[in-house]
């Protein structure tokens, strides 16, 4: 369940960075993470912090409720 979680997660967060146009190292200097941070968070391999997850909201331009709603 933990890894389904997280993959949605991970989803999401790609979803909105296309949106946006960002390419994954682009949007890590944005949301001031490294850059193979933001890999492993979107494939779900990571269990990311709530700090991280308000950083990746406010650079995705997106409420943390709109990465977290299913």
């Amino acid at each position: 369940m933990e890894n389904e979680i997280l993959k949605k997660f991970g989803d999401k967060v790609r979803h909105y960075r296309n949106l946006l146009g960002l390419s994954q190292e682009k949007f890590a200097e944005k949301a001031n993470v490294h850059r193979t941070y933001i890999g492993t968070v979107e494939r779900g391999e990571t269990n990311i912090t709530l700090v991280n997850v308000y950083r990746l909201a406010e650079a995705l331009e997106v409420s943390v409720s709109k990465l977290l709603e299913e």
